[in-house]
């Protein structure tokens, strides 16, 4: 009797002796993956590009991925320090944000949009981009190399932004396309906003190519459709190229032929002769 009690009592050690030993030996395993959300991943905040060329009057635009390694949720705060008058928009999945929402080990697809100010100098500029956090501050340097700027301006020799024509007939307007930017641009093309059935043809039609701070002067010939009302209408002349535009509106006022005006006249006397005959006829009746 006493044998077996023995016997059964070492069986029943040994099982706690087995389960505690299997107990400590999984524990790291378990503290392991419970903390590989957290100190084994690490936070990062980083970009496919951290360094974008553009022109001054273009968007830089950054693709960058937030992740928060830790083993809580957290809400980041978007920062960033620009150059006097850079703009900077932050969207996630299209939508515009200044902070998100991050679960435990989850990453978040970030653009990045920066704005320079149009009259930017040609530069390499760094700007810092920062994700804080309560527990966390992630940064980012990015870079933004200004080439230059895209700029054209559509006026007159003179500056005079309206001009008369004759309804039926057709006006030479003179027009100059400069290049006001830093940047030559190729294949300008003219066009025209008008009244319905005005039509218009340009001289040259096409600039293949305007480098920074020249002119190219431009004949607009405006053809007026015939029995057009006399009065004022607007006409809008267009320069425009892949990287800029530029437009210019015009007054425009119709007047009627002498022709016109002297048909019109014979008319109204033909008509008031005629009621006077009238008059002269049946009015002794």
């Amino acid at each position: 009797m006493l044998t077996k009690f023995l016997f059964t009592h070492f069986r029943v050690s040994r099982q706690f002796l087995l389960f505690f030993l299997t107990l400590f030996a999984f524990s790291p395993v378990l503290r392991a993956q419970q903390s590989a959300i957290g100190s084994s991943g690490k936070s990062s905040f980083t970009a496919k590009l951290i360094n974008i060329e553009a022109a001054a009057n273009e968007i830089f635009r950054y693709n960058t991925t937030l992740y928060n390694g830790s083993s809580k949720p957290g809400i980041y705060e978007m920062k960033a320090e620009l150059p006097p008058g850079w703009l900077i928009t932050y969207r996630v999945a299209g939508s515009q944000v200044t902070s998100l929402s991050m679960e435990p080990g989850k990453t978040q697809d970030i653009s990045i949009e920066i704005k320079a100010t149009a009259r930017a100098n040609p530069n390499k500029y760094k700007i810092p981009i920062k994700a804080v956090s309560p527990s966390d501050t992630l940064s980012l340097n990015l870079e933004a190399v200004v080439k230059g700027s895209y700029s054209l301006e559509l006026t007159t020799p003179t500056g005079r932004l309206s001009d008369e024509v004759t309804s039926g007939s057709q006006q030479e307007i003179q027009l100059v396309v400069k290049n006001a930017g830093s940047l030559p641009l190729n294949d300008v093309e003219l066009s025209a906003q008008l009244p319905v059935n005005w039509k218009s043809t340009f001289e040259p039609s096409k600039i293949k190519e305007l480098e920074p701070g020249k002119s190219v002067d431009i004949t607009a010939t405006l053809k007026v459709p015939d029995k057009t009302i006399a009065g004022d209408y607007a006409a809008t002349f267009k320069s425009t190229n892949a990287n800029s535009n530029a437009q210019a509106a015009f007054r425009i006022v119709v007047k009627t032929s002498l022709l016109s005006g002297w048909i019109g006249i014979l008319v109204i006397l033909m008509a008031i002769g005629m009621v006077y005959y009238l008059i002269r006829k049946y009015g002794r009746r």
